[in-house]
């Protein structure tokens, strides 16, 4: 029995990818400047010196790029539009950068795929970083009039909708860790910008939705069920839940009107000085569905911190395997994940919008043989076949990543693609796991 029979015809199977890890053309037909594109050149900032400048050249290869989705059998292409694309300046609309998009999207309906469009994918446009970033509560309205410029643009060809990739992400690494663009650091810049991605998820669902009325709508989240621990159960669980109310509920529960989670991470309390009148009421937001993203279990040790007793971090359990990230692979913890959302009860529809493992792939012979990435899916596969078993609304799985691509601050070491990429000649050449797939599911898999 293959996974279309396992899960049934009402299960989409997707793969994701992300402007700027995959496009490259930075100043192609009017592009602007992105975040990325700037932290990417400073020295020191990628652990390979490398940038996305080239990156999978996809811009330029996307009919490619869609070909192999669909050669592989899968029924959805996930990617995100560059803003800076569209709005050079955050403003100003560039009709090249929406015309691009349009021939990405009639790519994947003239493929049969379905088009699953991501709204901000981390390139913020410079020009708003220099104003402030997600620091600055202006750029709320800003990014609400992006979304409708898009939504009236795109909104007669794409049905499926994420407002934000991973809010967690961009603004910890970001805006308080400084290991992602645009490099600011400290609980100053990280407080405001995530209660503004927290409005602007909102507004933006609102005016999304004013320009495209039968659009499907949801956000993703980075998601982890944390392992505490301590000297004492007692400890152990503090800071379990003040990793949780950090890394999941605070940028959940807005959303659904119950707040931020200040009970097990008094540490929040510092959001009031960016909270306004009305601020609670205006995050709350009906998503059509929630896109889960899980990767690994994160680790939270006791440590005597007032307000939030914990440093949240990966694991190392030398009895568990790893990706070539140092991720311990910890499936049980995509099914727990599941559950933790499902119990809110207020999400109709839940997708795995990405999910996936970093290997040291060679190519050798003209064949990547990814052995333990089929593994990794198959266990993770499994958490969701039982998640749905156990009555939770999970109806579809995106793999990160369609082919290899730039990895972020990590560089192009880090390889997470059913598709590798030799980065020289541009060639894709689909790998073990990619052919596995497209068996499953009904493709007829064609190296690019």
């Amino acid at each position: 029995m293959n996974l279309r029979e396992t899960f049934g015809d009402d299960f989409l199977w997707g793969v994701a990818t992300a402007a700027y890890q995959i496009e490259g053309s930075p100043k192609a037909d009017g592009k602007g400047v992105s975040i990325w594109d700037t932290f990417s050149h400073k020295p020191g900032a990628i652990a390979d010196g490398s940038t996305g400048d080239v990156a999978t050249d996809s811009y330029r290869r996307f009919p490619e790029d869609v070909a192999l989705v669909h050669s592989m059998g899968f029924d959805a292409y996930r990617f995100s539009l560059s803003w800076p694309r569209i709005q050079p300046d955050g403003h100003t609309v560039n009709q090249k950068g929406l015309d691009h998009y349009k021939r990405v999207i009639d790519s994947c309906l003239g493929a049969g795929v379905q088009p699953w469009v991501t709204l901000y994918h981390w390139d913020l446009p410079q020009t708003l970083e220099d104003q402030g970033g997600w620091t600055n509560r202006d750029i709320v309205e800003v990014f609400a009039d992006y979304v409708s410029v898009v939504g009236e643009a795109l909104g007669d060809r794409v049905e499926n909708w994420m407002i934000f990739n991973e809010p967690l992400s961009f603004t910890m690494l970001g805006y308080m860790l400084g290991e992602h663009a645009p490099g600011r650091r400290g609980l100053s810049n990280f407080f405001p910008a995530m209660h503004h991605v927290n409005l602007a998820t909102a507004e933006g669902y609102r005016a999304l939705r004013a320009v495209a009325a039968d659009a499907t709508i949801g956000n993703t989240q980075y998601l982890s069920p944390t392992l505490g621990s301590g000297p004492g159960p007692q400890l152990a669980q503090r800071a379990e839940r003040a990793a949780n109310a950090m890394l999941n509920r605070a940028f959940l529960e807005p959303g659904l009107g119950l707040g931020y989670p200040v009970e097990d991470a008094p540490i929040l309390r510092m959001m009031r000085r960016y909270i306004k009148d009305g601020d609670l009421e205006r995050c709350e937001v009906d998503l059509d569905f929630l896109g889960v993203q899980y990767y690994t279990r994160l680790r939270a040790p006791f440590r005597p911190i007032p307000g939030l007793w914990t440093v949240p971090g990966f694991g190392d359990d030398p009895d568990l395997e790893k990706t070539s990230m140092g991720w311990e692979i910890r499936p049980e913890g995509l099914g727990l994940v599941l559950d933790m959302v499902h119990a809110y009860g207020r999400y109709p529809r839940i997708v795995v919008t990405e999910g996936g493992a970093s290997f040291p792939d060679e190519l050798i012979g003209n064949r990547v043989h990814d052995d333990r990435r089929i593994a990794y899916y198959e266990t993770h596969l499994a958490q969701v076949k039982q998640a749905r078993e156990r009555g939770v609304p999970v109806d579809g799985y995106f793999c990160w990543s369609l082919m290899d691509n730039f990895e972020w601050a990590d560089g192009f070491e880090p390889r997470f693609g059913l598709v590798y990429v030799d980065y020289e000649s541009q060639q894709r050449i689909i790998k073990d796991s990619g052919h596995w797939f497209a068996e499953q599911l009904g493709g007829v898999a064609v190296t690019g």
